[in-house]
């Protein structure tokens, strides 16, 4: 028994040596420290190369982000302007008021008899063509003054209206001064209608309308030969063209298209320079604009990643060291949250490699809510919140890809958020299917939040909206399917029950408690009892309630080898105990918490569980059997058996649970023992287990206070007034109680034999 003790003693030096050493938690932190600065180094601190002017490159030059190709941008955009055709602008002018001008003046001049015929053809020839032009100059000063038009316009116009003009022939001037009154007030409604028609076309050049002219001429009223001649003649002289070419507009054209050209950029990666490619001026200025060259490195980004990291790590450090959970001292569990912080930015560097140019948004597919979500699941929700924060800032870092600015606020955003949604889905689970379903409500919140980012920026193209939002929704799936995947080897490895875990153990169907209920049905019901009052007791204290509940399930599961020899089991059939030797039931009766441990084993119960089977009875002692063979040694007159040997081998419990379903245990089958208990009786016997328990030294390894032993007891009277309610006597409620309230034959052993 000392050599076992011995054995025990060293292995538990050996495991407080690493799993509570403050060494190998400044270790684990100072890893994370540096997994971090090399993951995020990349992003922050571009690789440099050694080159020289004029001498040829020993090796690729990569870029090292999405890098503007101005020269293939001003080919692209100077492309898109000459592709963009000429702007003309159509102006309203009234060229029908010239028309109304010139017969007035002829009107006044062929009624004045005293000019000759001679002295009217002179003033023709000058008049009509002053007319015309005075017209169009007083249009083009009212749009000058009117600001309707630019002065460019106006110019093209002048330009045009000079370019085309009209003679009238010589033949045409002796032919007007003979019109007569009629004659010109049957020609003027003639020529007006035909100017105002053909005015009302987009006219480029002036011939084209006056090639029409003769043709509307001959179908109008007119019937005189004559008439007919000096109409066509007067509106081809009248008639300009109304389209001109727009300088103005066709070069806010051509900038527009050039602004709608899309930039070209070298893509991150691409080869700038080829090995053995001559490094000439150009090339050694752009690689010098892009920080590449190692005769112009720095350290002081490397300072800066470093400070940046350790800052992260820091608020990770004070909130673990401020907590009270138990990641505070356990380094199992700080172990375990690191290495999920090293998958989870290791998946997020592996998406972030995807992006290009033709997919910027494929970091949205990276699974950024695992960690968070794990961390809920495996440890606890107040770190998966810190823990989310980091990440967040961290996926800010790697999915920027253009590194302008050092974040890109989308992903992490988009982290944060979906980590966040993680925690609150998944942190009340009772079932893995509780896994996906939390990630299809982080896939919603994903899309939703992307498609409003979008719609922000009002610059993406329909394509791209499409793919960022499929991207978004796939990446809570596949955070989901991550979490699945990886959460059994978590299990394994760190020994972590999880809550989905523990729930699965729990289901009556799992063929060790189909066992336990129909080979011990005694056995299975006392310890449901047993779990409950666990489950109260644990969370009463901070403890894991679900740990303590499922645990009492299995934690009498060796007495299926041996039913009948407890006596819960022991319904209408006489105690086998009585009719053997002492030594012989002590070896039947702790043989079932050794027995119950190897069961679990085999059935690959989780350690958690299988070390509350074999500690619940700590060392205890077992007082009946015990004393039976101190009496029988007496009346053969032999020496009595050493105290030793009717004990529990242990080991005692070494954490709070396995001590509190002991304790539910032992509670459970005294108080199950008494008729009819009181209110009083239950709190003794509840207080007076307690108290053997920890005088017996039951306690000493693990770390129950005064204080939650105090809080364990209340809990358990509480919780017992519940269960046994309709069977208690209160003191006032029946005479006689105390003769009802005595033990009946047998309880004795159950109490000593649960």
């Amino acid at each position: 028994m000392s050599n076992r003790v011995s054995i025990q003693g060293k292995y538990q030096y050996r495991l407080a040596g690493w799993r509570y050493s403050a060494i190998v938690r400044f270790l684990l932190f100072l890893a994370l420290v540096v997994f971090l600065y090399l993951a995020l180094l990349n992003r922050v601190v571009p690789q440099t190369y050694d080159v020289q002017l004029n001498e040829a490159a020993e090796k690729d030059i990569l870029a090292p982000r999405a890098i503007l190709n101005e020269l293939a941008t001003k080919r692209a955009e100077d492309e898109a302007a000459a592709k963009e055709q000429p702007v003309y602008k159509i102006v309203a002018l009234k060229n029908e008021a010239a028309v109304e001008s010139i017969f007035e003046k002829l009107q006044q001049i062929n009624a004045d008899t005293e000019v000759s015929l001679a002295d009217k053809v002179n003033i023709y020839k000058t008049v009509i063509p002053e007319l015309i032009d005075g017209h169009l100059d007083r249009q083009l000063k009212q749009f000058e003054a009117s600001g309707q038009f630019s002065p460019e316009l106006l110019e093209e116009m002048r330009k045009s209206f000079e370019s085309q003009p009209y003679r009238i022939p010589e033949e045409a001037y002796y032919k007007l001064p003979r019109l007569t009154k009629d004659d010109l007030t049957v020609m003027e409604p003639v020529a007006r209608d035909i100017v105002s028609r053909l005015m009302t076309d987009q006219l480029l050049d002036a011939q084209t309308a006056r090639a029409k002219v003769a043709e509307l001429v001959n179908a109008s009223t007119l019937s005189k030969n004559n008439a007919r001649e000096l109409v066509q003649e007067l509106v081809r002289a009248v008639l300009t063209s109304n389209k001109f070419y727009d300088q103005k507009g066709t070069e806010e054209a051509k900038d527009k298209a050039r602004e709608n050209v899309k930039p070209v950029y070298i893509n991150k990666n691409d080869i700038l320079v080829f090995k053995g490619d001559t490094i000439t001026e150009d090339v050694y200025q752009l690689l010098a604009s892009l920080d590449l060259l190692k005769d112009e490195r720095t350290y002081w980004p490397h300072l800066g990643l470093f400070l940046f990291v350790s800052l992260c790590c820091l608020l990770l450090y004070m909130y673990v060291r401020q907590s009270q959970l138990p990641i505070h001292y356990n380094n199992v569990q700080l172990f375990m949250l690191v290495l999920i912080l090293f998958l989870t930015v290791t998946f997020m560097k592996v998406f972030s490699m995807m992006q290009t140019l033709e997919y910027p948004y494929i970091g949205y597919l990276a699974p950024a809510a695992m960690g968070a979500m794990m961390i809920t699941i495996l440890l606890n929700p107040q770190i998966a919140f810190i823990a989310a924060v980091v990440l967040g800032v961290i996926a800010s870092i790697i999915f920027n890809g253009d590194q302008l600015q050092m974040f890109d606020f989308r992903y992490g955003l988009l982290t944060l958020a979906t980590s966040f949604a993680a925690i609150f889905s998944i942190q009340r689970a009772s079932q893995r299917s509780s896994i996906l379903k939390a990630g299809v409500m982080v896939s919603l919140l994903a899309v939703v939040l992307v498609g409003s980012m979008l719609l922000f920026e009002e610059q993406d193209t329909k394509r791209e909206m499409i793919f960022a939002a499929s991207f978004a929704l796939g990446s809570g799936l596949l955070t989901a399917v991550f979490v699945i995947g990886l959460l059994p080897f978590f299990e394994v490895a760190f020994g972590i029950l999880s809550p989905l875990k523990l729930v699965e153990l729990s289901n009556p169907n799992h063929p060790l408690l189909r066992k336990l209920l129909t080979e011990t049905p005694g056995t299975y019901h006392h310890s449901v009892m047993v779990g409950n009052l666990s489950e109260a007791a644990a969370e009463a204290i901070g403890a894991d309630g679900l740990l303590c509940r499922v645990g009492a399930y299995y934690h009498d599961i060796g007495k299926t080898k041996r039913p009948s020899y407890f006596i819960e089991n022991q319904a209408n059939m006489e105690n086998p105990h009585d009719r053997i030797d002492p030594a012989l039931s002590k070896s039947i009766i702790v043989a079932h918490a050794r027995d119950g441990s190897e069961m679990l084993k085999d059935f690959n119960i989780p350690k958690p569980i299988r070390d509350i089977a074999e500690q619940h009875h700590g060392t205890t002692l077992l007082q009946y059997f015990y004393h039976k063979a101190i009496k029988q040694a007496e009346e053969r007159g032999e020496l009595p058996p050493e105290e030793e040997e009717y004990r529990y081998p242990g080991p005692k419990a070494q954490s709070k649970e396995a001590a509190i379903v002991g304790i539910a245990d032992c509670v459970e089958a005294a108080v199950r023992s008494l008729r009819n208990p009181t209110v009083e009786q239950i709190d003794s016997m509840v207080r007076k287990i307690v108290k053997s328990r920890l005088d017996d030294g039951q306690f000493n390894d693990c770390d129950l206070t005064i204080k939650e032993l105090d809080h364990i007891t209340k809990t358990l009277n509480e919780t017992l007034l519940g269960i046994f309610h309709s069977r208690i006597e209160y003191p006032a409620d029946v005479q006689g109680a105390k003769t009802e309230q005595q033990p009946r034959p047998n309880d004795h052993k159950k109490e000593v034999a649960p």
